[in-house]
């Protein structure tokens, strides 16, 4: 097989959760542009349905916009229903959609720290598990969950006072691998992405609390652009990642390398 063969997407389906925004819209447009169908599902049903008619018309496409909360189950198995319905298949799963939460670990509301735990583990759990029903069946699938950089260790308190995140973060770390040593024999591959730190809304508190301080410890010398992630995504979304999984890959400009 050619080498740029394994990078096309044409004729598969992905969803995207949290892709009406910021990392996930930057995920879902790379997709898109390597001729992924694309469903953009979050909570908001205005941003999803703009952001799949903008990627329709760029690309061409087919697009589905939903509204979905990853934490309530039965619009977790709505969404999978549609796409199974509207598309046939689901091959690749981007389980983007995320929460934070900042203060010192000792003013932490534990409400807080449940709401985080909640949607970045358990939303993440209970779309893999639905889309997953789907991949089994069809004996193939792709499946990407966004982690962090935050889940790799500690972060130092002068930058980001979440540990709610930080934890929620590792927790995905640790179940892609899980679910990438189950779910191998049916060939489905999961991995990770943790990026780094780009410049979106849910970033905004930290880097305008410790900008400085994360560029000075970012051997590239700058934040994620809005093209940053597409390689990643799309590698570990195509047949180029057939052979990996479980793993987790680091986009940070090099910072994790340099602590």
């Amino acid at each position: 097989m050619h080498v740029m063969e394994l990078f096309d997407l044409s004729g598969k389906t992905a969803i995207v959760t949290g892709g009406g925004r910021g990392l996930g819209e930057q995920i879902a447009a790379g997709l898109a542009e390597a001729g992924a169908n694309i469903v953009v599902c979050s909570r908001k049903q205005d941003a999803c349905e703009t952001v799949a008619s903008s990627l329709k018309e760029k690309t061409g496409v087919k697009t589905l916009g939903m509204a979905c909360d990853v934490t309530d189950p039965s619009q977790v198995e709505a969404v999978i229903a549609a796409v199974k319905e509207q598309f046939g298949t689901i091959d690749i799963l981007v389980n983007n959609s995320g929460a934070t939460w900042g203060a010192p670990t000792l003013e932490m509301p534990v409400e807080a720290f449940q709401k985080v735990m909640n949607v970045n583990v358990t939303g993440t759990f209970l779309m893999s598990q639905k889309a997953g029903e789907v991949m089994v069946e069809q004996g193939y699938g792709k499946i990407i969950n966004i982690a962090s950089v935050a889940g790799l260790g500690g972060a130092d308190p002068r930058f980001m006072e979440t540990v709610g995140y930080n934890a929620s973060k590792g927790a995905v770390i640790t179940f892609t691998k899980d679910l990438a040593v189950k779910w191998g024999s049916s060939n489905i591959q999961v991995n990770a992405l943790a990026p780094g730190f780009f410049p979106t809304k849910m970033s905004k508190g930290v880097l305008d609390q410790g900008g400085e301080f994360i560029l000075d410890r970012t051997p590239l010398g700058r934040f994620g652009s809005e093209s940053d992630l597409k390689g990643a995504a799309l590698f570990l979304a195509s047949k180029a990642s057939d052979y990996v999984t479980g793993d987790v890959l680091v986009v940070d400009g090099g910072m994790h390398a340099s602590c």
